[in-house]
């Protein structure tokens, strides 16, 4: 259970419309000179896999998730203008840990994890699942909790948490309760557990939802687009699609947004941009390893560009 006092039951929330994406999607989302630049290179993004941001409260300290055979959980302190070099949780490095997303208020860290369910068995669990941790008074965090049904339910992988101000925890699932495909899903917090998780009922594969705190809009990958939504009364807007500076055609995954509405995150493998090799000359073999250890080598970063979107209240 989570006891904190800033999640409160919300009685009622509203489905998005099942509506295609609105064909003026790129209008006022971004400006027309907007690009996309990788965040921290060389700390942050490195020549490894890297994807799935959230960051502290302050904006002083981002989580994200790095690693290739196995799944981890980091963090870095911003030390002046610099990030401090990353560490690994401490409730990570053991299992296929990933997509970390900090609370609103910074109490909890929810994650993704194959670790086993209960007890401290040996073996990992063959579904992935939602957890969370507690910060503690001391500043530390807490041991893993799992999230119980209905949200976690056997034989089924959940995906990308999210969490607003009042509790209402957004996810994804693949060929969950007889729905085919990736879709994202919703559940609210009544004080002492969280609800039956409902679908939002978006054309495509829906996937990597992003809340904001006060519920204004939701971010979120549609096929293989960043959109968003936002908040009409009872109802939500048609989804959005960021412009061409975003939405180029690479991968994506994991948007989230700066709680002032003016950066999304997001992870892509995108090379066109950032690297394209001297042809001039053919590399030799030391030329050639200094390209595969390039940041943009074509494996996953993080990327960040400026947008317009509501800040937080």
């Amino acid at each position: 259970m989570i006891n904190s006092p800033t999640l409160r039951f919300l009685s009622a929330l509203p489905l998005l419309l099942s509506l295609p994406v609105a064909s003026f999607a790129q209008e006022g989302l971004m400006d027309t000179n907007a690009k996309p630049q990788i965040f921290a290179p060389g700390i942050v993004s490195t020549p490894y896999e890297e994807w799935a941001t959230s960051f502290s409260p302050d904006g002083h300290t981002v989580y994200w998730s790095q690693g290739g055979v196995y799944w981890t959980i980091v963090s870095s302190s911003q030390q002046g203008d610099q990030w401090s070099k990353p560490i690994v949780l401490p409730f990570s490095g053991r299992w296929n840990d990933t997509d970390p997303f900090v609370s609103p208020d910074g109490s909890h860290l929810f994650f993704v994890s194959n670790r086993p369910l209960s007890g401290d068995g040996p073996n990992p669990e063959k579904f992935f699942h939602l957890w969370y941790v507690d910060r503690l008074p001391s500043g530390e965090w807490s041991a893993p909790r799992h999230i119980d049904s209905p949200v976690n339910v056997s034989g089924v992988n959940c995906y990308a948490p999210s969490v607003s101000r009042n509790g209402t925890l957004w996810f994804c699932s693949r060929n969950r309760d007889g729905y085919e495909g990736m879709a994202i899903y919703f559940s609210t917090w009544n004080g002492s557990a969280f609800g039956v998780p409902k679908r939002l009922p978006v054309t495509g594969d829906a996937q990597d939802p992003f809340i904001s705190a006060d519920e204004k809009y939701l971010v979120f990958v549609q096929d293989n687009d960043i959109v968003v939504s936002f908040r009409q009364g009872l109802d939500w807007s048609p989804p959005r699609k960021f412009g061409p500076q975003l939405n180029a055609g690479d991968p994506k995954s994991s948007p989230y947004v700066s709680s002032d509405g003016s950066m999304l995150y997001y992870s892509s493998n995108r090379v066109r941009g950032f690297y394209q090799r001297d042809r001039t000359r053919a590399l030799d073999y030391d030329g050639l390893l200094k390209e595969m250890q390039n940041v943009c080598n074509g494996s996953g970063n993080i990327l960040r560009i400026p947008v317009r979107l509501p800040a937080t209240s």
